[in-house]
Formats: C-alpha cells, structure tokens, sequence
C-alpha cells in the first residue's frame, strides 16, 4: 500500500518524458537517419534497391532514399582507378521482377565484364519499381555523387504522362526532394501540388513516425538473411503470362495526341547534368494475338507508342542526346507476367546491345 503515491508520480514522470520525446523528434526530422546501416559494413550490400512486402522475401519496400541506397552495394563499393562506373536507371524491368541478381540487366553486365575507355565496366542497379521520369530523376540526382562514368536511363512511354508523375509512392513521400527538384530544374509541376505528402508537425511527431522508423530497423535485420540467402524477392513456380490476347481499343490515359501531354521537360532535366547519360527506349512486348493491329501490348495503343517513338527521336536529334531505340529487339516470347519484363534470355539481347552503346559510347 505504501508504494502506490510513489507510483502515481512515477507514471506522470514517465508520461511527461515520452510526451516531450515524442514532440522532440521534430527538431530531428531532418536528420538522415537512413544513412546509418548495417549493409556493406556487417552484411552484403545489396544488388538492388529494397523493394517488396513479402517477409519470405527478406526485403520491404520504404520511402527512405538515404536508408535505400545505403543499404546497395554500391555505397560499399570504393572506386577503383581501373573501373568504368555505369548506373543503370529505370522500372521495374531494371530492377528485375521474377529475374535473380544475375539474371537482370546490371547482372548479365557483370558476369561477362567488358573494357570501355580501357577500364573494366562496372554496371549498378538503381532501378525501382513503379514508372515515372519524375521518379528516375529523384534517383539520379542522389545517384551523381556516387561517380558514374555513364548513367543509362531506360525508360518507356508509361513513365512519360504528366498526369502521372506524382503517383509513385516514393515520389509522393518524397515531397522535399520533389520540390527541390521542381526548382532546380524548373519543372513544368506544381510545388503545391497536394499528391505531394506534406508532412504537418503532428505527422512528425515519434508516434506518427513510428511505422517509418520500424522500417529502418526492419531493413536492417533483414540484411542477415539477405546476406546468407541472397533472395530479395518471391519467385513464384506458376505466374500469369503477359496478355497476347488485347482488348480492341485504342485509349491511352483518354490522349488523343501526345505533345503537351508527357513530362519531356523532367526526361530533359535528367539529361542535362554532368555525367555522361545515355537514354534507353527500352523494349516492350510486341503481340501478335487478337487486336495486335490496334494495340501493341496491354499498355500501349499502335497510334500512341508510334507517335511517342517519332517524338523521342526528333528531340533527340533536337536537343543532341545521346539516345538508343531498343523497343523491338526483343522477340515476344521473352517477356514474363508483363509487357516490359524479360526473361533471362531477353535480357541477354538486351545486354548485348547495351554492351555495344557502353564501349560506343567511349569511342565517341
């Protein structure tokens, strides 16, 4: 009896720290976390970015840049005077959905390394699932402090939309480094635009931030099963083929034409920094099933892809990019459970053409 008015001072004592601790992380908010981890130090860095909310995957998918591209080997990866440092940008077609490591682009790259400008090539996987050139710039522009000798940017009409810039999460949860963005290179987007997540003060509270953090620590531990394991995905015996098969429609986000309607000006902001890049068309899914003379796959109407095609050449003769057409060099058979994702053997011709522009690139 005699430790209860002992108690009631201690529970208010303990109420009022967690309170103050819990409004003190706000002055914090801006620290960068993300930085701190375990990979490249304890465990493996990883081959590719976190993504994924499969636990048997030993990977999660969070809005945390820092904390993701700490986690890739590639920040573990001391640059040696013999490397040629090449970043592959781009979907999930680069990063590798249903591909190992090896099998993907940056993968196939590495096995066989090539020489350019009498260095040995060194390709990094920053791709990340979700389209957007919005997305692919915030990357690169983190990426550019790592540096690459070449950045390859693979990209498709998908990712080109205005209307669609913003709906990535990592974009959307991003909203600092958009806005930065939007300024820096003057984009045709709205700062203000309410898709961009906007933390209030209550929103970075601890309790608020809790989901975020646990993230974090998350990651982390999954690195001890990465590290023995090297799965970061599920690989599924059994999966749905990409549709041959396709609707007799024309649409593409309700476009009638193109022009005023992509995001040309982010492609432009990310061809125009310091480092060498080169632009990608990369390769879709072309059927040859019902309606194949309306559409070319599930995303793309013939009318809309061929415009976008003609488009991203005139303004690369226009604006002198250094620009690669490979929409068709893969055969239909090579694409998995989408109409841009390949099989082993379709990123094999994929890489072999890469590898030619790698070492033509030099040459140049």
């Amino acid at each position: 009896m005699q430790n209860k008015p002992r108690l009631i001072p201690l529970l208010l004592k303990a109420t009022l720290l967690f309170v103050s601790f819990n409004f003190a992380f706000i002055l914090i908010n801006d620290v960068p976390l993300g930085k701190i981890s375990l990979y490249n130090v304890i465990f493996t860095g990883r081959e590719r970015f976190p993504f994924g909310e499969s636990p048997e995957s030993y990977n999660l998918s969070l809005f945390d840049l820092d904390a993701m591209f700490a986690s890739h080997v590639l920040a573990g990866s001391e640059k040696t005077p013999d490397e040629y440092r090449v970043l592959l940008i781009g979907d999930s077609s680069v990063w590798g959905t249903l591909l190992t490591p090896e099998q993907t682009l940056a993968g196939q790259l590495n096995v066989n390394p090539i020489s350019a400008c009498r260095k040995t090539v060194k390709a990094y996987n920053l791709g990340y699932p979700t389209i957007s050139l919005t997305k692919d710039l915030m990357i690169i522009d983190q990426a550019e402090q790592y540096q690459p000798d070449l950045i390859i940017w693979l990209t498709t009409l998908e990712a080109f939309p205005r209307e669609k810039q913003f709906d990535s999460p990592i974009v959307t949860n991003n909203a600092k480094r958009i806005r930065e963005l939007i300024f820096k290179y003057e984009l045709n987007a709205s700062a203000n635009d309410p898709a961009l997540n906007q933390l209030s003060k209550q929103e970075q509270t601890f309790v608020s931030q809790r989901r975020a953090l646990a993230d974090l620590i998350r990651l982390q531990i999954y690195g001890v099963s990465w590290s023995s394991t090297g799965i970061d995905q599920v690989y599924p015996e059994n999966y749905e083929r990409a549709q041959i098969g396709l609707e007799a429609n024309d649409d593409f986000h309700g476009l009638t034409s193109l022009p005023d309607a992509l995001a040309v000006d982010v492609l432009d902001a990310g061809l125009s920094t310091s480092i060498p890049t080169l632009l990608v068309n990369e390769p879709i899914l072309i059927s040859n099933g019902a309606n194949s003379d309306i559409r070319y796959n599930f995303y793309y109407p013939r009318w809309a892809y061929d415009e976008y095609r003609g488009l991203l050449a005139e303004y690369a003769e226009k604006y002198n990019w250094n620009y690669l057409d490979l929409w068709d060099v893969v055969p239909m058979t090579e694409f998995t459970n989408s109409a841009i994702h390949l099989t082993p053997v379709g990123e094999k011709i994929l890489a072999e053409k890469i590898a030619d522009a790698i070492q033509s690139n030099c040459n140049q």
